[in-house]
């Protein structure tokens, strides 16, 4: 029967990052990833200032900024009728080393991540496995079935502690006891990659169109760009024809001269969307469960609480849901005595920060997406213009939403055994 002290369920961010975190400090940890590599696509991206301080406390802040990044110093919006850009979210003014957002693909985070955890004599990475269901034993959780994707072979794993981070297709959520609340959302989003020439604004900058917004990231000689739509209006809207949602865009995002870029000297150049085949659907969704543990299991990550994509720092709050984790656990883990009240303090820790960005975001839906999603100008309901007028005229404002961005509502603190420099 195969063992461990921590069976891990998913190898994105914050499995990744707990799995690191307890191997160092000593504790028999296997992460089970169902893929075969970590290459997906339109990932969020984005390596935010808390994630980077974890990076330097780890020792690997050298091997990360040799990754291809590019960096993101501020967040702009257009304000009022004419479309004029306004920086709203002056990263680059806080005080510290990472005062930036590194746009740096989520696999390069992943293959380092994983390659420095495997240095640990108490780490396995297992890819191609599925979980498939949960072992439980008079109530509680002990382990994992799973099936070996490769060979299709199936198997067992127990564990003292199952963490699910699996993200919001979580096994877990089919729990009844865990309670799921979902939040109405008015938007999917659709992901696709457009030319960036060095005249560009650069950093995020966000724009408004005909019942869409996007949010542009700066990737250097691209923009990944992300629309959001009226929620389940994407066959309505595809059907409408590639062409006329780029003249759309072209009428929202007047600075980029798309018909210079996107005409047909641009043929067969850059990665211009040619079919709907490169756009990508987000099916948006907003809940949290109620409990994120049951005896013997904790959910972090999406799996506890999937974010809506608006601030984009769903990721870097697993992450730190993951730093917490481990701090709160390494001792009970290494000593056997973890129990139902170690997980409920990772949730005491960590729902508070959850929940109020949930709350940002669902006012944010309401007030601002819906509104303009229903084709409503953005000066028409008055009161977000206002809000965004006066942070680009009082600077000192300007860093309220800049600390909310980099570091959410605060830093979680990874155990001390866990921060000798890596080899």
């Amino acid at each position: 029967m195969e063992r461990t002290t921590c069976c891990v369920v998913g190898g994105g961010p914050a499995g990744m990052v707990l799995g690191l975190l307890l191997a160092r400090a000593g504790v028999a940890v296997t992460v089970l990833e169902k893929h075969g590599d970590f290459l997906r696509d339109f990932r969020g991206d984005t390596v935010h200032p808390s994630t980077l301080r974890l990076l330097d406390d780890l020792g690997l802040a050298d091997r990360f900024a040799a990754l291809p990044q590019r960096h993101v110093h501020s967040v702009q919006l257009p304000i009022g009728r004419d479309g004029e850009l306004f920086t709203v979210g002056e990263i680059g003014s806080l005080p510290g080393k990472y005062n930036y957002v590194a746009m740096v693909p989520q696999w390069d985070l992943l293959d380092l991540l994983a390659d420095e955890a495997q240095r640990e004599p108490t780490f396995q990475l297992r890819m191609n496995t599925e979980v498939t269901s949960f072992l439980m034993e008079r109530g509680r959780v002990t382990g994992v079935r799973y099936r070996d994707r490769a060979s299709g072979s199936a198997g067992e794993l127990r564990a003292t502690l199952t963490v699910a981070c699996d993200g919001r297709g979580s096994l877990a959520r089919a729990l009844p006891e865990l309670g799921l609340r979902e939040f109405p959302c008015p938007m999917d989003v659709w992901w696709f990659r457009l030319p960036r020439q060095e005249s560009d604004p650069q950093g995020l900058v966000g724009n408004a169109g005909e019942r869409f917004l996007t949010a542009m990231i700066d990737r250097g000689d691209y923009w990944q760009c992300a629309a959001l739509i009226p929620k389940g209006s994407d066959a309505t809207c595809r059907a409408g024809g590639l062409d006329r949602f780029l003249a759309s865009f072209t009428e929202a995002t007047p600075w980029m001269r798309l018909g210079t870029r996107l005409g047909p000297e641009e043929s067969g150049r850059g990665p211009r969307p040619r079919s709907w085949d490169e756009v990508k659907l987000l099916d948006v969704r907003m809940d949290r469960l109620r409990r994120w543990h049951r005896p013997g299991l904790l959910c972090i990550g999406d799996a506890a609480h999937a974010m809506s994509p608006v601030f984009g720092i769903g990721i870097n709050l697993a992450v730190q849901d993951a730093v917490a984790a481990a701090r709160h656990l390494v001792r009970p883990l290494r000593e056997g005595t973890v129990g139902l009240a170690d997980v409920r303090a990772v949730q005491r820790r960590r729902w508070p920060t959850a929940a109020a960005t949930q709350r940002l975001q669902r006012i944010a839906h309401a007030r601002v997406i819906a509104p303009l999603l229903e084709g409503r100008s953005p000066a028409a309901g008055g009161e977000p213009l206002r809000l965004a007028v006066l942070l680009t005229r009082a600077p000192w404002l300007k860093r309220a939403p800049a600390y909310f961005l980099a570091y959410g509502a605060g830093r979680e603190r990874p155990p001390a055994e866990s921060l000798r420099r890596s080899g």
